[in-house]
């Protein structure tokens, strides 16, 4: 399964963002005494699209999957998401760990990672995982970034992740889950789709493995898309990456409920 280009089209907000910058120049053209007022619209306008770059499950900007289609929650399918690999040290305990029970987890790894540690990027997808694009270099500030810039960090991303695994990536996970209005347009370009979560554990900060599942857990059900990192884990008091502390628990909540771990790419066949 190949990403294809698809065309762009702008939600109502940003429709909206759209007319009203236009709706703002025209009006000082034609009146240059309301320059206030239409430079408080847009500013205004900014900091709304602002606020809503900083939600990581919006849809306001453009599609985001944030739980697995209505079918594969029908199936009783969720989807672990595992990102910030891969990592030498965690990543093949997960894998291990996965491999114990039988699931199937989707990695979100970066592209410069990926480049470092091409074989154990390959192990995972011989394993039967699924290897998707978290950007090439997860700059902390890559929701600044333009649409070139955007396209850039994807496709370096899409070109090392395809050219060590031998399969492009179909889904985006945006560094901290973090974007402007400018990443769907990239998205579009390449081909690719925005994926966030149902919820996450926030196991990069948080050191008590309880606290972590009590997040990934409370009400889960089919269609459920969890988030862990192998990389950039946060330690227990033991010095234990939380990844490994909770994984197994989570799987077997998972299999207790009567659902299947499945990658994100799986759903769409």
């Amino acid at each position: 399964m190949t990403p294809i280009p698809t065309p762009w089209h702008p939600t109502p907000l940003l429709a909206f963002s759209i007319l009203l910058h236009i709706a703002a120049v025209t009006a000082i053209l034609v009146n240059p005494t309301l320059w206030r007022w239409a430079a408080g619209a847009v500013v205004a306008n900014h900091v709304l699209l602002t606020a809503v770059g900083m939600w990581p499950r919006s849809r306001l900007l453009g599609p985001n999957w944030t739980r697995l289609p209505a079918d594969a929650a029908a199936r009783g399918e969720v989807a672990l998401t595992i990102d910030d690999g891969p990592d030498p040290v965690v990543t093949p305990q997960v894998l291990d760990i996965l491999d114990a029970h039988g699931a199937r987890a989707t990695f979100f790894c970066i592209g410069k990672n990926v480049a470092r540690y091409p074989d154990l990027c390959r192990e995972i997808v011989r394993r039967g995982h699924a290897v998707e694009n978290h950007s090439d270099q997860h700059w902390w500030h890559f929701a600044l970034l333009g649409v070139a810039g955007f396209t850039r960090e994807l496709r370096a991303a899409q070109e090392t992740i395809a050219g060590v695994t031998g399969q492009a990536p179909l889904f985006f996970r945006a560094p901290a889950g973090l974007r402007s209005p400018l990443l769907d347009p990239a998205l579009c370009r390449v081909g690719l789709r925005l994926a966030s979560w149902t919820r996450r554990g926030f196991d990069t900060v948080e050191r008590n493995p309880d606290t972590v599942l009590r997040r990934l857990l409370s009400n889960l059900q089919g269609g459920d898309i969890l988030l862990v990192h192998d990389g950039n884990a946060a330690r227990t008091a033991t010095g234990q990456p939380v990844i490994l502390a909770v994984l197994p628990q989570v799987l077997s909540a998972i299999r207790a409920a009567g659902l299947t771990p499945v990658t994100l790419r799986a759903v769409l066949r």
